[in-house]
This record gives structure tokens, C-alpha cells and sequence, in this order.
């Protein structure tokens, strides 16, 4: 099992033990309230908690990605619609000063405390041709040495959940030895703005982004 499910899974346990309970003591007063699970795969599931207050609990575990979200429901005709309070604040990169270095240009990306983060897509562009793409490890990415183009603009992706900077102008005469942080806010925290929940049975199908995701009813 992957680290991220051992770390997630005991969340995705207490929304489906608990459910059943919260709903009894304050009453059912929608046929949508209950406690959803989704299999999506080996190493990948979701559960889903529609609480009679008029909140929702939402969490996924697929692969590196875990993220959750809380917040309201509503009912609109046949179907849901789920808006994560607070709304969450996005991560972001943040261009830290450069240092001078000798060699080709060097990357680096840590998190807050300094800590250096592996897997982060980096893409470098010039004046003509083809941008130079990598990724980094902890200690960060280099620009391969056999690359004679001045370097001007750079870009970095977090593939897993889909934070990409803009890109940041690159002034050689500054430094070449570039380094970003990541400031995680509310990283991991899905925003669900009026997203349409359909009732189909005792299932419900969650509108996440582009895609959807199949919950059925647990047993009570």
C-alpha cells in the first residue's frame, strides 16, 4: 500500500464509521444523507459523507494524490450541489532572490522550512527553439552543460495536484542559480464550487473538475 493511502485511509474509515451515527441523532431530513464509498481502483478510493446539517465531508486517496474538502450542500431539483467552506487558498510558487554560481543554471524548489521537494517539472524557454524540460530531485535540477542558449523565462509544474506557476522572468545577470519556494496554503483541499452531485438510486455521481466519480451507499 501506497504511503499516501496508509496516511489518508484512517480519514476514509471515520467518515464511514461515523456517518451512519450523525445521521441518526439529528434526523434524516433528506434522502441524499448517508455515507458513500467509491472504489476506483487498487490504489485508489473515496469516500463521501452527506450530513444532515447541511455539510459534506469528502475524502481520495489515488496513487500520490490525497486531498479532502468540507463543506456545504444544497439541494436543486434532483440533484446536489457541493461548495468547499472556507473556500481554500491555492498553493503557489514564489521566486526567492538568486545567487551567483558558476556552471550552467541550477534550480531549486523547497518547501517553507527549506526542505527541498523531488518531482517538480521544470521547463526552461530561450529566444528560439525548443524549451529545455526536467524535473528536480531534493537537491534541485540543472540545466543540462551542453546548452549554449541564454536562458529567459522558467516555468515549474507539481504534476500531482496540478499547481503551475507562471513564468517568471529569468535575468541571468541577476544569478543563475534560481530558487523558488512553495508556499502549501491549503494544499491537498479540494475547491468544490457548486459542483452538481447527480442521484442516480442509491448512488451518487460527484462532478470533480473534469471528471466524475461513482459513490454508492454504504450499509447502516
Amino acid at each position: 500500500m501506497i504511503a499516501g493511502m496508509r496516511i489518508l485511509l484512517p480519514c476514509l474509515a471515520a467518515l464511514l464509521l461515523t456517518g451512519s451515527a450523525a445521521a441518526r441523532a439529528t434526523g434524516e431530513t433528506d434522502p441524499a444523507v448517508g455515507h458513500y464509498s467509491a472504489q476506483l481502483g487498487p490504489d485508489a478510493l473515496s469516500a463521501l459523507e452527506v450530513n444532515p446539517d447541511g455539510t459534506f465531508d469528502y475524502a481520495l486517496s489515488a496513487g500520490a494524490l490525497d486531498e479532502q474538502a468540507h463543506g456545504r450542500w444544497m439541494r436543486h431539483g434532483g440533484m446536489l450541489r457541493f461548495t468547499t467552506r472556507p473556500h481554500p487558498v491555492a498553493p503557489l510558487f514564489v521566486a526567492l532572490v538568486p545567487a551567483h554560481a558558476a556552471g550552467p543554471l541550477s534550480v531549486s524548489v523547497t518547501w517553507p522550512d527549506g526542505q527541498g521537494i523531488a518531482g517538480i517539472d521544470v521547463t526552461v524557454g530561450f529566444d528560439s527553439g525548443e524549451p529545455a524540460t526536467g524535473y528536480t530531485q531534493e537537491d534541485g535540477w540543472t540545466l543540462p552543460a551542453g546548452e549554449t542558449r541564454v536562458p529567459r523565462w522558467i516555468r515549474l509544474d507539481e504534476p500531482v495536484h496540478g499547481v503551475i506557476s507562471p513564468e517568471f522572468r529569468i535575468d541571468p545577470a541577476a544569478g543563475t542559480a534560481l530558487a523558488f519556494k512553495l508556499e502549501p496554503n491549503d494544499l491537498g483541499t479540494f475547491d468544490f464550487r457548486d459542483a452538481p452531485v447527480e442521484i442516480d438510486g442509491d448512488d451518487l455521481i460527484l462532478h470533480r473538475g473534469e471528471g466524475r466519480i461513482r459513490y454508492s451507499r454504504r450499509p447502516r
